[in-house]
């Protein structure tokens, strides 16, 4: 990540939450902690953050607490075409009337396209996701309710009594931060919460996320590894991850990057 896209993801991130950590944001931009030392110095002298130890925070702190993790409009600009392949993948598992349920994220955000030319019943908590569907397709669209986290563009409701205990899935789509021999991993709490309850409506787990996801972890965990029946990724996954999923007797669908760029999916 260069250096200018780590700023961003630094100033976004410290404006998402009161403080953050230097730990953080090593995790979320990949770079050094020596790295983000120095971003933040840089963004400090620039008057654009506040330094403080371990980390920083924003000289006008939000009012509202956001989500921790990525936000949606950095994540989209990364591996791009693995997404559309895996995306593209997802879809052709589905069949025209089956209720479907598509988790908020940038690599299920890239199902919209194939999912343009079928006739759907999709219950997703991603805003864009179903404004794109509205627009560009005959599908059935529902919505989960609650407050709309505008970096990750998702819709989130810490109650239980919301719309989505009254939809069965066939099976539900879901990306994640990370893959390892725990189970599925993501960063916040209320998205754990959230998703726990979307999972909880569907047959079949499948679970997209691009070779670079088996190196990520985190502290929170979503679910075990037994809970998913299929993970679809690029052909960057390595050997070792593989074999995991083999003994965790998950179905794994391999796509090729290059499908993408000849099929020129926008």
């Amino acid at each position: 990540m260069h250096e200018k896209e780590r700023h961003r993801v630094i100033l976004s991130a410290v404006q998402d939450r009161p403080v953050v950590t230097v730990i953080d944001l090593c995790n979320l931009t990949g770079a050094s902690e020596a790295t983000i030392r120095r971003d933040i110095a840089t963004l400090h002298v620039q008057k654009k953050l506040r330094r403080i130890r371990g980390g920083a925070e924003s000289i006008n702190p939000p009012q509202f607490v956001g989500l921790a993790g990525r936000p949606f409009a950095v994540n989209e600009t990364m591996r791009i075409k693995e997404k559309q392949s895996i995306a593209r993948a997802a879809v052709d598992l589905c069949e025209d009337g089956e209720p479907i349920i598509i988790n908020g994220g940038t690599t299920t955000f890239q199902m919209v396209h194939p999912l343009a030319s079928r006739r759907m019943q999709v219950f997703t908590n991603s805003f864009p996701i179903a404004e794109h569907l509205l627009k560009h397709s005959k599908n059935t669209i529902m919505l989960s309710g609650g407050a709309i986290y505008r970096e990750q563009n998702i819709i989130l409701s810490p109650f239980d009594n919301d719309v989505t205990r009254n939809f069965y899935a066939r099976r539900m789509f879901m990306g994640a931060q990370g893959l390892g021999p725990l189970g599925l991993m993501e960063a916040d709490p209320l998205l754990i919460q959230a998703e726990q309850k979307l999972i909880g409506q569907a047959d079949e787990l499948i679970v997209l996320v691009d070779s670079s996801k088996f190196e990520n972890r985190s502290s929170l965990v979503l679910c075990p590894l037994n809970r998913i029946d299929t993970v679809i990724t690029d052909d960057g996954i390595s050997d070792r991850a593989a074999a995991m999923l083999e003994a965790a007797d998950i179905k794994l669908i391999v796509v090729q990057e290059s499908a993408a760029a000849e099929s020129g999916t926008g």
